[in-house]
């Protein structure tokens, strides 16, 4: 009886407005500020297990608060150092943008210097290329560590750690300045873009598509893949976040909510990078496709360069990366929350006792810092790019998106999961729903995996850098070990239960007929179970 008594509720939001807002820092978060830019700018304008495996290898997007927060903290100086020439790490092939060269780009001699990039390269490439990462020849060289950068990543994992430490009741405080927050820097920044010269040919190359690229399978991949990193599908943030509802939450409302807010702030954020973008092609007096290269560090080169061209530059630097460091945390703690609530909702006995979660998140949070200190190194970049293009890319979230709904739509049962929805919010989800789980959505998802293989190309750097064959292996396991995890569970309890077919059906789904049919004063054993639904 004293080892049951011991044994903590499971916790709810405190109030509606805190799951919005956490599931809105959730969905609205790097993906929308830093990725989906940067893919603009490129292409012209059981399955509880998997998603673990998924959450582990998007941890590693924990590095880009560490360099972002290198930058916020560079911000307090004047003149900005990517602003100028006259640094240590810069060589004789920098281009100061910012002073002595408007005499010549006017005069149009820069342009020529800006068309032959290999002999010329700004002072804000040479910033991030040669200071934040120093980087090295190749993954083959990993180099020294980047003590600033790791004193950072330190930093960022000590605030993910304190944001959600207490579980629900201290991430529903820190949502009210997390995701409220970035919107009010989103708006400004976009006020003082769109009001620089040469904002509008910004706009304009963002939203006239090239259609030469439409035909290309590759732009369909990309734009596939960033719909499901934008908005967190498969991942299990939003099952863990919505889990912590109360039974009568209208989910239909909130998902119709969600899904609106994140393209819509896709879709402004567009507007703010490349009116910036804009910006510099005015000043340079060059093209806006040659203005900087395409790739991940297009945030840590595009706008700092604009910024460097303001008046007060260092305001409008630090307001946009404040901005990139809170909608990071959003993305990393929810994240955090999901793989944390996963293990207590599977070992409920042991891990839902007094400063168990506690000692549970420190450990793991120091595990997975330990491990990213290979990011911080010189050749930290390279193992990004490809942990970012193999592990936790759009065919491995796309698969487990296809389990989810073979689970959902043929293994619960589209009509039996319509009963769920009607009774937790009074209305029936329309005949589309039901098709959508069944056909539309698998069907899509199939198309898509597919189409990821079939345009496979090997990860190359934008210099032409080819990985070593190692490294392209180890790319190919890391994918390949949030895939099949769910197929092997599958297989595994099969062969283990006495009655195969019938004890595999029912140890999935038991769960979810509990939450219908159990009394009401039982409910909270029965939100424990429903967790488990991360399990199908």
């Amino acid at each position: 009886m004293d080892m049951q008594s011991n044994v903590e509720k499971r916790e709810h939001w405190s109030k509606k407005r805190e799951y919005i807002l956490a599931s809105a820092g959730n969905v609205v978060g790097l993906g929308n500020v830093w990725r989906f830019p940067y893919l603009c700018y490129k292409n012209g304008g059981g399955a509880g297990y998997s998603i673990i495996m998924i959450q582990l290898y998007s941890r590693v997007y924990s590095i880009v608060l560490a360099w972002a927060l290198l930058y916020l903290v560079y911000c307090f100086r004047d003149p900005l150092p990517w602003a100028t020439c006259n640094n240590s790490w810069n060589t004789d092939r920098c281009v100061d943008i910012t002073s002595a060269n408007q005499t010549a780009v006017h005069s149009g001699n820069a342009t020529i210097d800006w068309k032959l990039g290999n002999l010329t390269k700004s002072s804000v490439s040479e910033f991030w290329e040669r200071q934040v990462l120093s980087i090295s020849a190749g993954i083959e060289e990993p180099g020294a560590v980047k003590w600033e950068v790791l004193l950072c990543l330190l930093a960022c994992w000590v605030a993910c750690y304190f944001s959600i430490w207490k579980g629900v009741r201290s991430a529903g405080k820190v949502v009210y300045f997390t995701a409220v927050f970035p919107y009010v820097m989103l708006a400004i920044l976009l006020v003082r873009g769109l009001t620089l010269p040469g904002a509008w040919e910004g706009v304009v190359y963002y939203l006239y598509p090239d259609p030469s690229r439409l035909a290309e399978l590759q732009v369909w991949m990309d734009a596939c893949a960033q719909v499901l990193f934008s908005y967190g599908v498969s991942s299990g943030s939003l099952i863990t976040l919505g889990s912590y509802n109360r039974k009568h939450n209208n989910c239909y409302k909130d998902s119709l909510w969600l899904c609106a807010l994140n393209s819509t702030t896709s879709f402004v954020a567009g507007f703010t990078v490349f009116s910036a973008l804009g910006f510099m092609a005015y000043k340079q007096g060059i093209p806006i496709n040659m203005v900087v290269e395409s790739g991940p560090g297009l945030a840590f080169i595009a706008f700092p360069q604009a910024a460097a061209m303001m008046p007060v530059p260092q305001l409008w630097a630090a307001c946009f990366f404040l901005m990139l460091i809170l909608l990071g945390i959003d993305t990393v703690f929810t994240g955090l929350e999901t793989i944390t609530s996963s293990v207590i909702d599977m070992f409920p006995g042991q891990m839902r006792r007094p400063w168990r979660r506690e000692v549970f998140l420190i450990v793991f949070c120091l595990v997975c810092f330990i491990i990213q200190i290979s990011l911080t190194t010189q050749g930290g970049v390279y193992l990004f790019q490809l942990t970012d293009h193999y592990a936790a890319n759009g065919a491995c979230i796309l698969f487990v998106g296809l389990l989810q709904c073979g689970a959902v739509g043929w293994g619960f049962g589209a009509e039996r999961m319509c009963d769920v929805v009607e009774d937790m919010t009074g209305h029936r989800p329309s005949v589309f729903f039901k098709l959508c789980w069944r056909y539309f959505t698998p069907l899509i998802s199939v198309v898509c995996f597919i189409g990821f293989f079939l345009d496979y190309q090997p990860l190359t750097s934008n210099e032409g850098y080819m990985y070593p064959n190692w490294a392209y292996h180890l790319g190919w396991v890391m994918a390949l070990s949030s895939v099949v995890v769910a197929p092997i569970w599958a297989v595994s309890k099969i062969c283990l239960s006495k009655d195969p077919l019938r004890k595999l059906v029912i140890d999935i789904w038991s769960p979810v007929d509990a939450l219908t049919v159990r009394p009401e004063d039982i409910q909270n054993e029965l939100e424990i179970k429903a967790v488990s639904l991360t399990d199908i």
